[in-house]
């Protein structure tokens, strides 16, 4: 026992090995999460920019079989594509189409920095590349020789012209939604993330949602001074209590009756709240919890489970919310695992 032995030793005291082990870790955390997260002089996350983007306005063409997205369960970024993919219908069967064909092919990708050359998505047997890679990177490096960039998911690809469309998800949410893909339904029977009468009111919404919350808690998370830490928890409390205030009024965020790209990207966030980004990262202070301090957040995360099909089925709560601590090592060095959170544990159910 150190401390034990320090008690019996002045010439060294309990302090010196306590100062000692405390700034060894600190710096050996500060270079982890360097790597982790990349970080401005002030300690704040800066999240990268992404490397592939194919634009609100970019022509594609339009036609089923020919895209493949790869997305991570844990990730918040990859629900957002998975949630545009069911909440749409895209690969529900219309009842025209006779061919059973996957419109839009999905991978789902397993979270390993070990296995992982790059990054941290490898694939599984369960789940392999249909290109035949063994990680993401190997598949980044394969579509786009010589990228020197982060390979990073959701991830869209054009398997005929084997090149990239797309790494950023509010890029493939609109594209997915401006697609028919092959099915037969009637635009005017379609439903639009987008609407044209609401395109000003959800851009502006999308803005201060991701700066105050999408964000926000990864900026809590990956924080290296206290000072950064205290900015982006502040906006995470403001970024509730506006949504708050916003539900109160009504059921959805940017309009009374629609389920919208604006709950579609705050959704993963709040669904996640609870089980990793309050107690891991603490965003917005540790004690905070949708369930029981934000009620009219709490019953619109219950609407959109039930009343939204493809809602339920766009994630593994359990999984993702395991994840984090599995995976983000220098905020749980100890990987110690909580109990995984449930809809039920959520009152989603």
């Amino acid at each position: 026992n150190l401390l034990e032995l320090a008690s019996s030793n002045p010439l060294v005291p309990q302090g010196l090995i306590v100062r000692t082990a405390k700034e060894g870790w600190k710096f050996a955390w500060s270079r982890m999460m360097a790597e982790l997260a990349p970080q401005d002089k002030t300690g704040s996350y800066q999240r990268p920019r992404y490397g592939f983007v194919l634009g609100d306005d970019a022509p594609f063409v339009d036609e089923p079989g020919r895209y493949h997205l790869y997305v991570g369960n844990p990730c918040p970024w990859c629900h957002r594509a998975v949630l545009a993919l069911n909440v749409l219908g895209i690969n529900n069967n219309d009842g025209n189409d006779v061919t059973n064909i996957q419109k839009v092919g999905v991978t789902v990708l397993q979270d390993d920095p070990v296995k992982a050359s790059r990054g941290g998505w490898v694939f599984s047997s369960q789940h392999p590349d249909p290109l035949g890679n063994g990680d993401l990177r190997q598949l980044y490096d394969q579509l786009k020789p010589g990228y020197k960039g982060r390979c990073t998911a959701p991830l869209l690809i054009d398997k005929k012209r084997r090149t990239i469309i797309s790494n950023e998800s509010s890029d493939i949410v609109r594209m997915l939604n401006r697609g028919t893909f092959g099915s037969q339904t009637a635009p005017s029977e379609r439903i639009s993330l987008y609407p044209p009468q609401l395109r000003r009111n959800i851009d502006d919404t999308n803005e201060w949602v991701y700066q105050l919350l999408n964000n926000g808690v990864y900026r809590c998370g990956f924080s290296t001074t206290q000072d950064a830490y205290n900015r982006a928890s502040a906006d995470v409390q403001s970024g509730l209590d506006r949504v708050e205030e916003i539900l109160q009024k009504q059921d959805y965020l940017v309009s009374p009756s629609e389920f919208t790209e604006a709950d579609l990207r705050l959704l993963p966030t709040m669904l996640r709240f609870d089980g990793a980004y309050s107690p891991l990262f603490k965003a917005g202070g540790v004690h905070l919890r949708i369930q029981s301090d934000y009620p009219a957040i709490h019953a619109w995360m219950k609407r959109c489970w039930n009343d939204i099909p493809g809602v339920k089925t766009s994630i593994d709560l359990a999984d993702a919310c395991s994840s984090y601590y599995k995976q983000l090592f220098p905020l749980n060095p100890g990987g110690i695992i909580p109990t995984p959170v449930t809809a039920r544990d959520l009152g989603l159910e």
